[in-house]
C-alpha cells in the first residue's frame, strides 16, 4: 500500500499521457507528458526516504552552530 501512495502521481501523469495520446494523437504533448512522470518517479525514489530525517540524508554535527562556525 505504500508504495501505492508513492507512485500514484507518477502514475496518474502517466495515465494522463496515454489519455492524451489517444485523444489527440499529438506525440509532442504525450513525450512531454510521459518525461514528466518519469521525472516525478525519480524524485519519489530519491527524496522521499528522506522524510522525517529517514533514510540516506548526511550526518549532523550536534556541536556545529551557524554563529560559530
Amino acid at each position: 500500500m505504500r508504495l501505492l501512495k508513492l507512485l500514484a502521481i507518477p502514475l496518474l501523469i502517466l495515465l494522463t499521457a496515454g489519455a492524451y495520446w489517444f485523444l489527440t494523437y499529438e506525440w509532442s504533448g504525450s513525450v512531454l507528458l510521459l518525461i514528466f512522470a518519469i521525472a516525478m518517479g525519480l524524485m519519489t525514489w530519491i527524496l522521499v526516504p528522506t522524510f522525517n530525517d529517514v533514510g540516506p540524508t548526511a550526518p549532523v554535527d550536534a556541536d556545529w552552530h551557524e554563529r560559530r562556525g
